[in-house]
């Protein structure tokens, strides 16, 4: 038996008589023995008599009181199970209530869910087919992009195997001098491939007037010994590739002024054309004795930007040597225009001349005309029968 088994048998009314009986029996039989034993008096019997008599008395009083507690506790506890029972159905019935109200949320909540579920389900949907078409016109950005790229390698390429030839090398220079000097000079004022008097052929002869005369742009370079200075690794191989680099332009400079620079035919300086703005920084930059070397040899180097610098000045030049020479013509006209101008004033001098003697002759016709015109007047207003004729008055103007 469980301990609270025990503790409902021993809450029982009944239960707790029948253990008070038993509890007086034993005490009962305790003093019976122990008057047995003492050998009292019939005395004492007979009050030990009077006193288990009272004794039954009160166990009979404690067994009604006890009935009567077993009957309150049992109509109490019939009353609290049907006050329980009552309160049982009421929160069972606002359980039901409320469990109906919470069901018809959830269902109202569901399809508010379901109904943003389809809201944003749409929109995701719409967002991703955008993002596709999105993602679909970048691949096809990408792809242009990839062609252009492999075109742009295949121009490298081609770049490449030009510039390792030296021939095709030189001829990239001078397509490029031509671009550049037919975009800032006139037609008539250069010449390529001109072959000078002593038989070499110039890449580009600009005809500047005398001083300084026709100027001869070179656009070959040594591109091998730049090549070999952008492959050095180590500072040894820089070194040499550096000091190789600048005999390279020293030996080509002095071909330049050789060969380009003639007296009483050429101007007494050429320009050496360099066809990367990095091969001229690298220039200017590690080898600037090589450049005061070139200065001093009058060999100009340029770049495609201070090329088109240079031509440009050289436009200014040509423009103002082809207005001196039209500045004979040009007075010579002015002298035409000033003989024109003289007659045209003589001529206007005589037209008003002219003029003032018609002027003169119109106002003595209009005085004569005034005149006439009284007399005609007065021979309006005139009576031929009672007047006498008059005599002629002398003739006037």
């Amino acid at each position: 038996m469980s301990r609270a088994d025990l503790e409902l048998w021993l809450a029982d009314p009944v239960v707790v008589a029948g253990v008070a009986g038993a509890v007086i029996a034993i005490m009962l039989l305790l003093l019976a023995l122990a008057a047995l034993r003492a050998g009292r008096s019939a005395r004492e019997t007979r009050a030990l008599a009077a006193q288990l008599a009272r004794l039954g008395a009160g166990q009979n009083q404690l067994a009604g009181n006890l009935q009567l507690v077993s009957d309150t506790q049992a109509n109490a506890q019939l009353h609290l199970v049907q006050t329980v029972e009552a309160r049982l159905a009421d929160v069972q019935s606002r359980m039901n209530d409320r469990l109906a109200d919470n069901a018809a949320k959830s269902a109202r909540a569901l399809a508010d869910m379901q109904e943003r579920m389809r809201d944003t389900l749409h929109g995701q949907t719409e967002k991703t087919t955008n993002s596709l078409t999105q993602l679909r016109e970048r691949l096809s950005v990408i792809d242009r992009a990839q062609d252009n790229i492999a075109k742009l390698s295949g121009e490298v390429l081609s770049l490449q195997d030009i510039l390792s030839n030296k021939q095709r090398r030189g001829l990239f220079g001078e397509i490029q001098l031509h671009d550049i000097v037919s975009q800032a000079l006139p037609a008539d004022s250069f010449t390529m491939q001109k072959t000078l008097s002593n038989g070499k052929r110039a890449d580009c002869l600009i005809h500047l007037p005398q001083p300084p005369g026709p100027m001869v742009i070179d656009a070959k370079f040594p591109f091998e010994a730049f090549e070999q200075l952008a492959a050095a690794e180590t500072r040894d191989d820089m070194a040499r590739a550096l000091r190789s680099f600048g005999q390279a332009v020293r030996k080509h400079i002095r071909d330049i002024a050789e060969r380009y620079i003639i007296e009483g035919e050429t101007a007494d300086g050429a320009i050496m054309f360099l066809p990367s703005e990095a091969i001229y920084a690298e220039l200017h930059s590690r080898l600037p004795e090589v450049v005061r070397e070139g200065f001093a040899a009058r060999v100009w180097i340029v770049s495609p930007t201070t090329c088109m610098a240079t031509l440009n000045t050289m436009r200014a030049i040509l423009k103002d040597a082809r207005m001196q020479q039209q500045a004979g013509a040009i007075r010579r006209e002015l002298g035409l225009l000033q003989g024109d101008c003289d007659r045209l004033v003589a001529r206007v001098g005589n037209l008003d001349r002219h003029f003032a003697q018609a002027r003169k002759d119109v106002d003595e016709i209009l005085v004569s005309g005034e005149r006439a015109g009284k007399r005609a007047g007065r021979l309006h207003g005139f009576d031929f029968a009672e007047t006498e004729p008059a005599p002629l008055p002398a003739a006037g103007r």
